[in-house]
């Protein structure tokens, strides 16, 4: 409905002022760029409960998909102040699993952690090795979840405060395809929480 908006009340006053239609464009295309997001959130849910998506599990560095999730976040991070930091054993840590998916675990964790963090906070990601597997780990210091909550936040459309999520855009889908990814994967995603002492999610990808 935003997106229409814009484009009928330009269409309805083609000789607009060049800088209102600019202004106007750019909205209309924030709403489309939502829509798409959403619509591509809700296939991913809906391809992996149905099967149709096979994870393809290789061997992968897990150290350097989370630099290379770092990267793409900085520009976030700096926004609001937040520090990241990589907890990792020394060299190369190999997992065996679908990078493409592991990718969409990781980052979506970390931006949560972003966003939903305090300002001038940290968002560690620590990867610990296990006997068979590395448990991986995504820590901020911000306000935390109350625990009425805790059991609810991997359903889709779950919102914790409605206000804040709204301002702050995303789907409400991203913890659901988190935790169906994970699974997929034979494992299990946990989150421990306290109200002002942070949020952790953790789960484990077996060793390659």
């Amino acid at each position: 409905f935003a997106a229409q908006g814009f484009v009928h009340t330009l269409l309805d006053n083609p000789d607009e002022d060049v800088e209102i239609r600019s202004k106007f464009l750019e909205k209309a295309a924030k709403s489309l760029d939502g829509l798409d997001n959403l619509v591509q959130d809700l296939l991913t849910v809906s391809q992996i409960e149905t099967g149709a998506i096979k994870i393809d599990k290789k061997k992968m560095n897990l150290r350097a998909l989370v630099e290379e999730i770092f990267e793409q976040v900085e520009a976030k991070a700096r926004k609001r102040g937040i520090s990241l930091k990589l907890d990792a054993p020394e060299g190369p840590v190999y997992v065996k699993a679908d990078m493409m998916r592991i990718s969409q675990v990781i980052l979506n964790l970390v931006v949560n952690a972003i966003k939903y963090g305090n300002e001038n906070g940290k968002v560690i990601v620590e990867l610990v090795e296990k006997k068979k597997a590395f448990q991986i780990s995504v820590i901020d210091n911000g306000p935390g979840i109350a625990n009425e909550h805790l059991h609810r936040i991997f359903e889709r459309f779950y919102r914790i405060d409605k206000s804040r999520a709204k301002n702050s855009g995303g789907t409400g889908l991203g913890l659901s395809i988190v935790k169906h990814i994970v699974q997929a994967h034979n494992g299990k995603i946990a989150v421990h929480s306290a109200e002002n002492k942070g949020t952790t999610f953790e789960f484990k990808l077996e060793k390659a």
